[in-house]
């Protein structure tokens, strides 16, 4: 499989997730419209799947394995990325996961859902920030969701009253509130930071996995995700709702919150 770096002109996305679902419509729409698709996910076989898809439709790509489940993972890819490529136009935090039945742990120890939907998007970020700022103007879409619930400081993995809905949208509030504290950060350096719901309940493997009935296509869900990625003027430090503004959960706007959700990531993600 040919590893090709972009061409001077070539807008570099890096899309996580991108393997399978939402992700992997996104990165082929990019990859047939020219740009060059930074592929990332789990299976390398599916990895490479969707590489030659991508060639096949004339565009260009790369896959990097990582199981966000394991933070020293996560930070690997960073360093994997910034050693391949001087420059990031897009970072697309689209990696999540909904797991049914009883709580579990990733390879350190956090609530699964939180480390995988929420501490992949706050890492990577703070990894890659600066090959962004260094190619501004670029961008920061993070898929959230409309399902929200507030964090509980005083137990955020969940170590009583667990549920995986309730996992599953914390994680999600988190990565809003991330998107707003990162928007500040970065504003005045070109790069924007948002975050979206792209469709209720999709029919992607995990929403099918879960025996639910899909209300929505990867299609109208992409559509809305493409647009974040490629719509002028959109402002930043946002949640949308497809593609619409939206306001998320109330907890996204407490400072005191906020502050405590970046010291805590810190502390978790600093060993």
């Amino acid at each position: 499989m040919a590893q090709e770096a972009p061409a001077p002109d070539q807008r570099v996305v890096f899309i996580t997730g991108s393997t399978s679902g939402l992700g992997r419509e996104v990165a082929l729409s990019l990859g047939a419209e020219g740009d060059h698709v930074i592929v990332h996910g789990r299976s390398a076989e599916r990895g490479v799947a969707v590489v030659d898809s991508i060639h096949a439709l004339g565009g260009s790509a790369r896959f990097y394995e990582a199981d966000f489940a394991s933070l020293a993972e996560i930070a690997g890819l960073a360093e994997r990325i910034r050693a391949d490529y001087e420059r990031l136009d897009v970072l697309v935090n689209n990696a999540g996961i909904w797991l049914e039945g009883p709580r579990q742990l990733s390879d350190d120890g956090h609530e699964l859902h939180f480390q995988v939907n929420y501490l992949a998007t706050y890492l990577l970020t703070e990894a890659l920030s600066d090959l962004l700022t260094r190619n501004a103007p670029a961008r920061v879409v993070n898929v959230a969701s409309i399902a929200q619930r507030p964090i509980d400081f005083d137990d955020v993995m969940m170590e009583s009253g667990y549920s995986d809905g309730r996992a599953y949208a914390q994680s999600k509030l988190a990565q809003i509130m991330i998107t707003r504290v990162h928007a500040r950060a970065l504003d005045g350096s070109g790069v924007t930071v948002n975050a979206l719901h792209p469709a209720t309940m999709m029919d992607t493997n995990m929403v099918l996995s879960r025996g639910a009935r899909p209300r929505a296509s990867v299609d109208e869900g992409a559509e809305a995700l493409l647009h974040l990625i490629d719509a002028p003027d959109l402002g930043t430090g946002g949640y949308f709702n497809g593609m619409e503004p939206a306001r998320p959960h109330e907890q996204a706007f407490d400072d005191e919150a906020l502050a405590r959700l970046v010291e805590l990531s810190e502390a978790w993600t600093s060993g």
